[in-house]
């Protein structure tokens, strides 16, 4: 029992703080979520229409992003970008964070919408165009919006790997959950397992309605016609 309430006096006193890291990692993490969501649904619909030129430069873009660890890009944009002198590449740490998780998450946002919309059987577009519908009209119409309810069970499961990256932000001052957690252990050093272990806790909560939602999704909205039924 003594134990029980030496670790619940510790939960009392990190509460305050674990909760403003959280806010701090929600507000991070789904700003960036949307405006990566954005950009890649844009480059995902380029990415298919698009010229090879076009092509090119979009893949050049992924394979950057893909291929290199998420802890470089966030140097890159917070250290390396203002040291070129350009004003407006000057992020501070909040903007900094914002920005290269957007890019972090419009790398797989893309690929996803991107291959989304090669899955919708081509005879669909073929019969849009033989009917005299344009290019853009069968996008509208026939691809994008069938394209979307496959791209629901892969983002969600994204959309919990942005969230989990947001733990590294405290490499450039971000007082994120992790942080905030770290900074806890410097004053309580003989409880690193417990608070690390109240971190994950608090990462589980917020992820969770995620994981179950990309579950959900996958069931009503995986194949062709899965919302109908």
């Amino acid at each position: 029992m003594e134990w029980i309430a030496d670790k619940w006096d510790i939960v009392v006193q990190l509460y305050p703080f674990m909760l403003k890291g959280l806010w701090l990692t929600f507000q991070i993490s789904i700003i960036s979520i949307a405006i990566g969501s954005i950009i890649g649904f844009v480059l995902g619909v380029a990415k298919t229409a698009g010229s090879r030129l076009l092509n090119g430069f979009i893949n050049l873009y992924l394979h950057l992003l893909r291929g290199s660890p998420y802890l470089v890009q966030l140097y890159i944009v917070y250290f390396v970008l203002p040291s070129t002198g350009i004003a407006w590449l000057s992020f501070d740490s909040y903007t900094a964070a914002i920005v290269s998780l957007s890019l972090y998450t419009s790398s797989y946002v893309t690929e996803i919408v991107a291959a989304a919309i090669h899955a919708v059987p081509s005879g669909q577009a073929e019969a849009a165009r033989s009917v005299g519908m344009s290019k853009f009209r069968t996008y509208q119409h026939i691809l994008v919006p069938q394209a979307l309810k496959l791209t629901i069970p892969p983002m969600a499961s994204i959309y919990v790997i942005v969230i989990k990256s947001t733990a590294v932000l405290s490499v450039i001052g971000i007082s994120e959950l992790t942080r905030q957690g770290e900074v806890a252990i410097m004053r309580m050093p003989g409880d690193i397992m417990f608070i690390y272990s109240l971190i994950a806790l608090f990462y589980f909560i917020y992820c969770y309605p995620m994981l179950r939602l990309s579950k959900w999704a996958e069931g009503r909205f995986g194949t062709f016609g899965g919302g109908d039924r």
